[in-house]
């Protein structure tokens, strides 16, 4: 079950990744939760295809490197990097043509072989650092 759930957050990344945003519906269970800092709960596939198109529309040459996946029971932790160049209003900032880089963590619990919930972090302060609304330190 841990290899195959794994296989699973692999495939999400990677399909993401390539813009492929059919495959949440695949994968999310209609009822899951996708805690995320930045844009609170958001709830269905819906809520979660809501984020990465928002995220695209920023960034649409993002790309998602999977650097570790592990796996227990029905859980899976997945630590990425995230590369994109800011080409579109991200949270109200307009375009700043920046290319970008920053990490960001999942932890997804599985149920009946779909996502139910999702934990999400992200260096959202590197992020907005890089394209200018925050100073850098």
């Amino acid at each position: 079950m841990s290899e195959e759930n794994m296989s699973i957050v692999q495939h999400l990344c990677e399909e993401i990744g390539k813009g492929n945003l059919a495959v949440i519906d695949e994968h999310y269970a209609t009822n899951c939760v996708y805690h995320s800092p930045a844009f609170g709960d958001l709830n269905g596939p819906e809520g979660v295809r809501l984020l990465f198109e928002s995220t695209f529309a920023a960034f649409p040459d993002l790309c998602f490197t999977v650097e570790d996946i592990i796996a227990e029971g029905n859980t899976v932790a997945a630590r990425y990097v995230v590369t994109g160049t800011h080409r579109g209003e991200l949270m109200g900032v307009p375009p700043t043509n920046n290319q970008v880089i920053w990490t960001a963590m999942d932890i997804s619990r599985f149920e009946d072989g779909k996502i139910v919930e999702t934990w999400h972090e992200a260096n959202v302060l590197g992020m907005l650092q890089q394209i200018g609304t925050i100073p850098a330190q």
